[in-house]
């Protein structure tokens, strides 16, 4: 818990309430961490767990749908996180989806066609790895579209997510937020380490010099998408421990919050007797 009593998530969580300022969060802090690793580890093995059980309860109901959107610049740890707050769970009812540049037929669409494709069924738990955001992020900052045309498409996605929600979505959108430093050194890792190569892209350099655009770009969306019905939380992630343990800690809270239950039992099995 926070100062007085509050909940040490709110501090991070915006819901167009609060104000996101980008450079009045510190991406090195680590609110949700001891600064040793292996306590990192210990509590995230701790949550992962709890989340497993709850999932199996989730799948089970089979009435509820969960979106988590991971956002963040190059290196700040999307696949990380997939990898490590999710690897406990059941892959039964968990689906992750990586966006990529789109395709040609998905071009020859609206920008939020492929999304919709993709949302959570009933009872399933979807990861989008980068999400219809980068439609005003790298669109944005590049000079593909207009201001104008910025603006119109925050009012997309929040009727978008709006309807998501009042059709049984549960959204939880996380800013993995690092430093233009830290990038540099994962970036330089990936190049001096042979086994990293495949990881890396030249294109990762450029986008660099573009920095300081998508610091505002990032600032802008999520002011403008920032509903009560699909928080976004923004998450310190220059450790990587923290990182994990903090969106951990932000979705046990929203699935404790949902109170999943197992559906009632059957009272005609409870005389059956398998010979």
């Amino acid at each position: 818990m926070g100062t007085n009593g509050k909940n040490l998530i709110d501090d991070y969580r915006f819901d167009g309430s609060n104000k996101f300022k980008i450079a009045k969060v510190d991406a090195a802090s680590k609110p949700f961490s001891t600064g040793n690793k292996a306590d990192d580890n210990a509590r995230l093995a701790e949550v992962s767990a709890k989340l497993d059980a709850l999932q199996d309860v989730l799948y089970a109901e089979h009435r509820r749908k969960v979106l988590v959107i991971l956002q963040g610049m190059d290196t700040s740890g999307k696949d990380g996180t997939v990898r490590g707050v999710f690897r406990a769970m059941d892959p039964l009812g968990l689906r992750v989806v990586g966006f990529k540049a789109p395709t040609p037929q998905e071009l020859a669409h609206d920008y939020l066609w492929r999304v919709h494709a993709q949302t959570p069924a009933r009872g399933e738990i979807v990861i989008f790895n980068r999400s219809h955001y980068e439609d005003v992020l790298i669109t944005r900052v590049h000079g593909d579209i207009d201001a104008a045309e910025c603006k119109r498409r925050y009012g997309h996605i929040n009727a978008f997510e709006q309807m998501l929600s009042e059709t049984g979505t549960t959204i939880v959108k996380c800013f993995l937020h690092i430093s233009k430093d830290e990038q540099r050194k994962r970036l330089q890792e990936r190049i001096d380490d042979p086994n990293k190569h495949w990881k890396f892209d030249p294109a990762d350099i450029a986008e660099r010099g573009f920095w300081d655009g998508y610091m505002e770009a990032y600032e802008a969306a999520i002011n403008a998408t920032a509903t009560p019905e699909a928080p976004w939380y923004v998450v310190p992630a220059d450790s990587k421990t923290h990182r994990n343990v903090m969106v951990a800690e932000i979705l046990l809270q929203v699935f404790e919050a949902m109170k999943p239950q197992y559906p009632e039992g059957n009272p005609a099995f409870e005389a059956l007797r398998i010979e």
